[in-house]
């Protein structure tokens, strides 16, 4: 074996060895949805959600309402949020809330589950941690598709997604601190899986330890230029762990 190929299996095995530790003590986990669990927008892309809601606004003359960089962005959350910050608690967010409720009922029906997510929620309810889901994405969405991969009971009742108080996305650290408080879980006791940085400053806010799931570089990147000190590029490792084979 090279010193190079030492060095890399070496490296392997602290990164493993670091996963073991940071799942040893999660007796809560907190996960988000779109992303760890599943792709939401696989087919019914986030980006034409954004668009059409744009397009909407525009239909009823609110088109400069939204700055130049807000119109053009690619996350329908963004947007909802922007409205929101001009017009709080106004009938015009509550209608362009439920249409993006709407759009996220129609993805979940194509959704893409994550590799391994499934097996990996199963096998950590097996073994005795209890499961949430914090999310900027209606609650409404998260039970339709947890009930069409049959892993409701998994997860119920603790589903803490968008409320009607937009300002409290994350990274906003509510819907994090409504599991903990309604699991009874201290923070020191949880992990939050996510796989952006607003869900690693939710989960820092709320005295979460955070695990990054970046499936690809340019998400790895964002995470660590974050500050996230743990992020795996696959579930497998922690489903391995879980399961006494890592």
């Amino acid at each position: 074996m090279t010193s190079d190929a030492t060095t890399q299996t070496e490296q392997t095995a602290i990164e493993i060895e670091k996963l073991r530790e940071l799942i040893k003590g999660a007796r809560v986990v907190l996960w988000d949805f779109d992303g760890p669990i599943c792709r939401l927008f696989a087919r019914h892309k986030a980006e034409r959600v954004a668009t059409d809601l744009v397009d909407w606004l525009a239909g009823r003359g609110l088109h400069n309402l939204l700055s130049a960089s807000e119109r053009d962005s690619p996350d329908p959350h963004e947007l909802l949020r922007a409205v929101d910050l001009r017009h709080p608690g106004s009938d015009l967010v509550a209608e362009l809330e439920e249409r993006l409720t709407q759009e996220e009922m129609r993805a979940a029906a194509s959704a893409f589950p994550t590799p391994y997510a499934d097996p990996l929620i199963r096998t950590w309810t097996a073994v005795g941690s209890r499961l949430a889901i914090t999310t900027n994405n209606s609650p409404k969405v998260v039970s339709s598709y947890l009930r069409d991969r049959g892993l409701t009971s998994c997860f119920a009742p603790h589903i803490y997604g968008r409320t009607t108080d937009l300002h409290l996305l994350k990274p906003d650290p509510h819907c994090l601190n409504r599991a903990l408080s309604a699991m009874g879980s201290a923070p020191s006791a949880a992990l939050m899986i996510g796989d952006s940085p607003s869900d690693l400053s939710a989960a820092n806010d709320a005295g979460v330890p955070f695990l990054g799931y970046a499936p690809d570089g340019r998400r790895a990147r964002l995470l660590r230029e974050a500050g996230g000190a743990s992020v795996v590029g696959s579930l497998e490792p922690l489903l391995r762990l879980l399961r006494g084979v890592g």
